[in-house]
């Protein structure tokens, strides 16, 4: 497994044990062990617990008395729910960010210079990485933290994740799909929002 980018160790265990769940290494229904995670990374029990927590409050695993952590057994429809929220809240981000955007889409066309560079290579790690970088720039230049917090608290890099890996029902061009978001910035679209939503639904896996 490459090394994800990630800025704690927290995130760093949570990628692991995402990792081990899209990769099959816990099947659904099967016991997830603290301890063991934290022998094997050799990090302490505390943040393989807030790992834990953080993917049980985003509905990957569940835990209950006496019987510890364990993998949900997830389906295309439990990923999807997220999406018509995720979308409404884009939507709102890209008309309240439509101004500044039209201004200055250099962070919006570094995400796209690397996602073109993950679309050829056939990096889907770096493909769900400055998928999310590129939209949580449009939330972030809405300049509303209420916004950008709700949006954060989706969970959104992990859902990409799993939708790529799981769910994606083909190959496609991530840099393409968002060069014409930039696009449309550019020459100030006054549908902009409903094309980011629309966007962002269509990324849904399928049920």
């Amino acid at each position: 497994m490459t090394p994800p980018v990630v800025h704690s160790l927290r995130e760093q265990i949570r990628e692991h044990i995402l990792e081990g769940i899209v990769s099959g290494r816990w099947q659904p229904g099967e016991r997830i062990v603290e301890r063991r995670i934290a022998v094997e990374l050799e990090v302490s029990q505390t943040p393989v617990r807030e790992a834990l927590r953080e993917l049980e409050s985003l509905r990957l695993i569940e835990s209950a008395p006496n019987k510890g952590v364990r993998v949900r057994n997830l389906t295309a429809a439990d990923l999807k729910e997220s999406y018509p929220v995720r979308a409404g809240l884009e939507q709102v981000a890209a008309e309240l960010a439509a101004g500044r955007l039209a201004e200055d889409t250099a962070a919006l066309e570094r995400e796209v210079a690397a996602l073109r560079e993950a679309d050829l290579a056939g990096d889907g790690e770096a493909q769900v990485r400055h998928t999310v970088a590129f939209h949580r720039e449009i939330v972030r230049a809405a300049g509303n933290a209420v916004l950008l917090h709700t949006w954060e608290s989706l969970g959104i890099e992990v859902w990409t994740a799993l939708s790529i890996r799981w769910f994606s029902p083909e190959q496609r061009s991530h840099a393409q799909d968002h060069q014409e978001i930039v696009d449309a910035f550019r020459r100030r679209d006054p549908k902009i929002g409903t094309l980011l939503k629309t966007h962002v639904l269509s990324c849904a896996p399928r049920v």
